[in-house]
């Protein structure tokens, strides 16, 4: 359930309408000032999972099915001690299933998260990509300190990954060094035995290719460094898993440099799975909107599932929100806060929230202190609940944040009330 806050509610009286404790709705959301709310905020109502009902008078399998919301087919096949589904009786202990469905959630972490975030993080991951090695035109690979890291995923049975870059020692992707390591044999053949090294030594589970801004020109000799570290690593160990980000496409001719070069039908076939980064539409120099619009990550992943199977694709969800001042003019930059810090400014600015419904995304304006005009966008357990929906609409593998070095407790609440989380190790 998710329950949009009116004026004149406190925790208390919900928490009584939908029979939880306080404690429960604080927890689920992350509350930090729990006699406070923002109208309009969205709290996610946790839901009491069972995994047994008693019979009581005048049930039937049928009535038990649609009270837990389950198919009928799935508790009678749940209950083979029950040998006429049509004789019940009072008293009678029926199995209730757990229908969520399992898929696989990758968390990108920049090497230095907080150890409490990642603590309570690790649990809600199939994946613990580590955000990066940067590579440089020689084909060299940049430090990472990374082994507490990947000790924790480990021991958590997060799979880690080694996530490589072509961002330069400026910042900022960087298309000429990409050009170099695609088209220098020799500089391309020291990256790639590099790279096979450090996931031996190191003991990661496989790879995450975040190459971005490629020359378009560059296209096929990219999926040919894709075909060629893959061969690497099944020469080394067929179970190591190769993950490839690309950008968020409508159509394979999609014009821009940050588009041309992603092929999604020949990643689809190279890589074990591909990440598709469903998010920046709003971004930090572009004109105040939703940061992850549902209707257009709905429209790229229409077109990527007849490109690349749907079982390999990691749908992106943003962990992140943008504050602009207004008006905007072109040249301006928003500010990137967390949620937590939307949530919290909605709440000291006394600002009511509001919900596009044309996105499925929360937003709010307020003036501060020196009297200018903002906007914020961002995300709540309503527009991360609607969003998680294309998952199963789709028939995705599961879904891939950037990042996880802010803890939001409403993604996590609302993923595992829907899904089951795979763990490969």
């Amino acid at each position: 359930m998710i329950y949009t806050v009116k004026s004149g509610d406190t925790l208390f009286k919900i928490a009584n309408q939908y029979g939880v404790t306080i404690n429960d709705i604080v927890v689920a959301n992350g509350l930090s000032e729990p006699d406070s709310l923002s109208i309009g905020q969205n709290l996610f109502i946790p839901n009491i999972r069972e995994n047994s009902y008693t019979v009581k008078a005048g049930d039937t399998l049928y009535k038990i099915a649609m009270r837990f919301g389950i198919p009928l087919e799935k508790l009678i096949s749940s209950n083979p001690q029950i040998s006429n589904p049509n004789i019940i009786q009072i008293g009678e202990i029926i199995n209730i299933p757990d229908t969520r469905k399992t898929i696989e959630v990758n968390g990108y972490a920049i090497a230095n998260i907080d150890n409490n975030t990642l603590n309570k993080t690790l649990p809600n991951l199939t994946y613990l990509s580590i955000f990066s090695y940067q590579v440089n035109a020689n084909g060299e690979l940049s430090n990472l300190y990374e082994s507490e890291l990947i000790n924790k995923a480990v021991t958590n049975f997060v799979a880690p990954i080694m996530v490589v870059t072509n961002i330069s020692s400026e910042g900022g992707f960087d298309s000429d060094i990409a050009h170099k390591i695609l088209t220098d044999q020799q500089t391309q053949e020291k990256l790639l035995n590099d790279i096979i090294s450090i996931v031996v030594d190191k003991n990661y589970y496989g790879i995450n290719i975040d190459f971005e801004y490629i020359y378009p020109e560059d296209r096929d000799a990219y999926n040919q460094f894709l075909r060629n570290l893959k061969s690497k690593m099944n020469s080394i160990n067929t179970s190591l898993t190769l993950l490839v980000a690309v950008a968020p496409k409508y159509r394979d001719n999609q014009q821009g440099i940050l588009y041309e070069a992603h092929n999604y039908k020949a990643i689809g076939e190279i890589a074990d799975r591909v990440i598709i980064m469903t998010y920046e539409w709003g971004y930090m120099y572009g004109e105040p909107m939703a940061v992850s619009p549902k209707k257009e990550m709905a429209s790229v992943l229409r077109y990527a599932v007849t490109k690349i199977p749907s079982q390999k694709i990691l749908m992106g969800l943003p962990n992140y929100a943008y504050d602009w001042t207004l008006p905007f003019k072109n040249g301006d930059s928003a500010r990137a806060i967390s949620n937590n810090t939307a949530l919290s400014l909605a709440l000291s600015t006394g600002a009511s929230i509001r919900y596009d419904s044309a996105s499925d995304t929360p937003y709010f304006e307020y003036i501060d202190t020196s009297g200018k005009p903002h906007i914020v966008w961002f995300d709540d357990a309503k527009s991360i609940d609607a969003k998680l929906k294309l998952v199963t609409e789709f028939n995705l593998a599961g879904i891939s944040i950037w990042t996880v070095n802010n803890f939001f407790a409403p993604l996590w609440s609302t993923l595992n009330d829907e899904f089951i989380v795979r763990k490969l190790l």
